[in-house]
Parts: C-alpha cells; sequence; structure tokens
C-alpha cells in the first residue's frame, strides 16, 4: 500500500505540470513554429500562484500560524501578479 500511495502522490505533481503547460498556451509553438519560453514562464507562473494559493488555503484552514500564512500567501500572489505583469512586457 505505500508504494501505490507514493505512485499517486507523484502522478498527483505530474498532472499538475502537464496541466500548467497546457494552460500556458504548450501548443503555440509547436504551431507556429516558435520559441518555447512564453511556455515556460507561464508554467513557472502559474506555480507561484499556486503556492501563494496553497498558503491561503492553510490560512483559512489551519490551526496554527494562521497570520504567517496570510503574509506569506499574499506576498507569493503578489509576486506571481508581478511576474504576469513582467511577462506580458508592462513593466
Amino acid at each position: 500500500m505505500q508504494l501505490d500511495n507514493k505512485i499517486f502522490a507523484g502522478a498527483k505533481y505530474v498532472y499538475l505540470a502537464v496541466f500548467f503547460a497546457l494552460l500556458s498556451g504548450a501548443f503555440y509553438p509547436v504551431i507556429t513554429h516558435s520559441a518555447w519560453d512564453p511556455v515556460i514562464v507561464g508554467t513557472l507562473v502559474l506555480f507561484v500562484g499556486l503556492a501563494g494559493a496553497v498558503s491561503l488555503y492553510k490560512a483559512g484552514s489551519g490551526e496554527r500560524h494562521r497570520r504567517a500564512y496570510l503574509i506569506i500567501g499574499l506576498t507569493i500572489m503578489a509576486i506571481a501578479l508581478f511576474l504576469v505583469y513582467a511577462a506580458i512586457g508592462q513593466i
């Protein structure tokens, strides 16, 4: 049973990586024969946003360190928003 849990735990991270890559436009460079840099940046921005969302979730559902999780989560979400604006060239 322990091996099955480890396989499923690893599979959910692979699923997230594939989903984020598809969400950030993985097919666009294949179709247009352009660079993969925007896809990589988009995927990383989505992972940063996910980390902020997980911290905010822990702030709302956790028993301990609520204020720390809230501050960290909002900071990480602000960094993700900054990275989005930097990726589109507005900063």
